[in-house]
């Protein structure tokens, strides 16, 4: 049984990957400043902004909790921009980070999952995208402290798979997490194509979030890949034509670009992950 140890497991999406890789026969830890609402795996409280903490954790060395572990899965973080003062969520994200791929590297972990972030793509898009569906292809444009700060994560994953080339690193660049019960707010997006917006109308379910994470440690590749990691729709019943015509009317469109299919491409996760969405909202309830 492969064992994974996962940073910040207690929050929203983390739940949903926990449950998932539980189901599908793993070994979980989950290491976070917070304790678990229901009891899916074991739990250490640790601060991730210590090194000492995220090293001996890895390594296996907090008592009745130890490794070795096959894989870590990162997404332990301050989630969002706006919840804390820019320099406090910079501080806070960027050297957990580095404190994670510094312990798996001294532990010898080949295998490492994180969360990076849709935002590196140039949410919330006031300045308008440079073509939809946007891809992996054109370079990360952060527009905040948080955005830069996911940046400059995968800048760090890109360079510790130069120094060793048989470590995968996985950066999933999650859309806005939804779970089911979230869904009852979609209706009321269409009564003003602005709303949303600010992230071409996507979303992830938690439980397709969660698919995608096992697939990335599943995956046959080596070095660092970033993916967009995004449900199959947008959150709109109203046509992604009507929404482009009337938000983005000047944004080149590639390729084929179907009713309500996503914006944020996921051809790059389907094609090296088998990333295939599960869920949707308008099957839900």
């Amino acid at each position: 049984m492969a064992k994974v140890l996962v940073t910040g497991g207690s929050g929203k999406l983390g739940r949903a990957v926990l449950r998932d890789l539980v189901a599908h026969g793993y070994g979980v830890l989950n290491i976070d400043q917070q304790g678990l609402p229901d009891p899916i795996c074991k739990t250490v409280r640790i601060d991730l902004t210590d090194f000492g903490e995220v090293a001996s954790a890895i390594l296996g060395g907090v008592d009745e909790r130890g490794g070795p572990f096959d894989a870590v899965v990162h997404l332990a973080a301050i989630p969002a921009p706006g919840l804390a003062a820019n320099a406090r969520t910079f501080a806070n994200n960027v050297p957990t980070t580095y404190n994670v791929f510094e312990a798996c590297r001294l532990a010898g972990i080949k295998n490492i999952v994180f969360a990076s972030s849709e935002t590196v793509l140039g949410l919330p898009f006031d300045t308008a995208p440079p073509y939809v569906p946007v891809d992996e292809d054109y370079f990360a444009r952060p527009e905040s402290a948080y955005s830069l700060g996911k940046l400059l994560d995968e800048t760090m994953a890109a360079q510790f798979c130069r120094w060793d080339p048989s470590l995968r690193i996985c950066g999933l660049r999650f859309s806005n997490v939804m779970d089911p019960e979230d869904y009852k707010a979609f209706p009321a997006f269409d009564a003003s194509p602005l709303t949303r917006k600010w992230n071409l109308w996507g979303y992830i379910d938690a439980r397709d979030g969660a698919q995608a994470v096992r697939r990335a440690i599943q995956a046959d590749f080596t070095g660092f890949e970033a993916f967009i990691i995004a449900n199959a729709d947008t959150v709109m019943s109203r046509s992604n034509m009507s929404l482009l015509a009337e938000v983005f009317p000047d944004v080149p469109q590639k390729g084929n670009i179907a009713a309500n299919s996503t914006l944020l491409s996921i051809e790059k996760a389907k094609r090296m992950l088998g990333y295939s969405p599960q869920f949707s909202w308008r099957n839900e309830g």
